[in-house]
């Protein structure tokens, strides 16, 4: 067991786009900063986007400076495959203990890829959602920071039973033997940006997820659409691998209902006015439909919204959506809703359909906090906790943008060190 760090540093938890922004703002700003992030790759949900709006640009663009500011700043460290298993202590004297899982590949490596060439077995893509699969040993994506291969403990032989990756490596990067370590430290604040999850849309009643294999979720279109994808960007119809003529984008799909998440996730709106054009730059003829409760597209947003709805094939109907079915033998789908603004009903056949299923809050998970960490109504960390020195940031704390989330993010970081200064 080692011990770490100062009582005047800052730990973050969460190493997405909130939790790396908090970071390098804190660091750069003269203090000791610890980032701790449960997957293997610092990232988070920017690093599965395919383009931001309303720009349209790749998470490439924001996530290379700050990995960049990240990996040259030495007050910063990282650790990955790590989740906080406790904090106790007060404020300005924080004892955090740290897990730290095995990766099993250590800093020799160099990327090669030889150790994936030769390893037998297959898992499914995390990243990709699934939607493909890697070898046991794999690098989570190209832009992966730590830029190193790592080893799925559930899917790998092991060196008894295996070790190719081990005798293939050239650099001696592979080490099966190892084992998981405990880090424990000493900070004086903490920012929460422990981000969000996609819902499971296989409970949504009447929706079709999980049933009919054409019914996607915004952020399965998400990594089939991005050029580092499961298909390279080329979206098709995942029952037969056919062209699209037309889609339907269900809006607020679990979210603003009674029967499962009572909030708006804000961001879902322009997510899929942003996938429209997605689907239209593929397939220049293809029918868009959108059913929506509200269009959500606040301030500059509201510029992109109107540049998308002006698009001739695409067909704004405000109804929610009441059921989805599915024939059969051509497995086209039918949507049914109730166009509020006619009172008409509305019943489109389409090739596709896409959930925009909103945010739901990661929480702390199993972390155990002396003292009390306060959540909202919907589970997101409360703006303003009772414990001095804890911060939340981002979606942590409620549903944003990119962005806004680096805003936020930044303004937790002033408070964290506004905290500090004060002790």
């Amino acid at each position: 067991m080692s011990k770490n760090g100062k009582r005047g540093s800052v730990l973050v938890i969460g190493g997405g786009i909130s939790g790396l922004t908090a970071a390098v703002e804190a660091a750069e700003a003269g203090a000791e900063v610890i980032i701790v992030e449960k997957e293997a790759f610092l990232g988070g949900r920017v690093a599965r986007s395919n383009l931001y709006f309303p720009k349209m640009c790749p998470p490439t663009c924001g996530l290379e400076i700050n990995l960049r500011r990240v990996k040259t700043n030495p007050r910063i460290r990282v650790f990955t495959l790590a989740e906080v298993d406790s904090i106790s202590g007060t404020a300005g004297n924080f004892k955090v203990v740290i897990r730290r899982h095995p990766r099993f590949v250590n800093e020799k490596c160099t990327m090669c890829g030889a150790c994936a060439q030769v390893c037998p077995v297959e898992r499914p893509n995390a990243f990709n959602l699934g939607l493909d699969k890697t070898k046991a040993i794999y690098l989570p994506f190209e832009m992966a920071y730590p830029a190193r291969f790592v080893v799925d403990p559930a899917t790998c032989l092991g060196a008894e039973r295996c070790g190719q990756c081990v005798t293939a490596c050239p650099y001696g990067a592979v080490d099966l033997a190892m084992g998981p370590e405990t880090v424990e430290v000493e900070v004086g604040a903490v920012i929460w940006a422990t981000g969000w999850a996609p819902p499971d849309a296989a409970k949504f009643e009447g929706l079709g997820f999980g049933l009919y294999p054409n019914v996607l979720t915004n952020v399965m279109v998400e990594r089939l659409t991005a050029p580092n994808g499961p298909t390279k960007g080329r979206l098709t119809r995942p029952s037969d691998g056919g062209p699209i003529r037309s889609v339907a984008f269900v809006q607020c799909a679990g979210s603003r209902d009674e029967n499962y998440y009572r909030y708006c996730s804000g961001v879902c709106c322009l997510a899929s006015l942003k996938q429209a054009r997605y689907i239209r730059e593929q397939y220049p003829d293809a029918k868009i439909y959108v059913f929506y409760i509200d269009i959500r597209a606040p301030g500059r947003m509201e510029d992109f919204f109107t540049a998308t709805k002006a698009d001739p094939h695409l067909v704004l109907i405000k109804g929610k959506v009441a059921k989805i079915s599915e024939d059969t033998a051509t497995r086209s789908l039918t949507v049914e809703a109730e166009d509020t603004l006619t009172g008409t009903k509305v019943v489109e056949t389409v090739d596709l359909v896409v959930l925009a299923t909103g945010m739901v809050p990661n929480g702390i998970g199993k972390t155990r906090v002396a003292g009390e960490l306060v959540l909202d109504e919907h589970g997101f960390l409360a703006p303003v906790q009772p414990m001095q020195g804890m911060f939340a940031a981002g979606v942590a704390k409620r549903p944003v943008d990119v962005a806004s989330a680096n805003r936020d993010a930044t303004g937790a970081a002033l408070k964290a060190l506004q905290h500090l200064s004060a002790e």
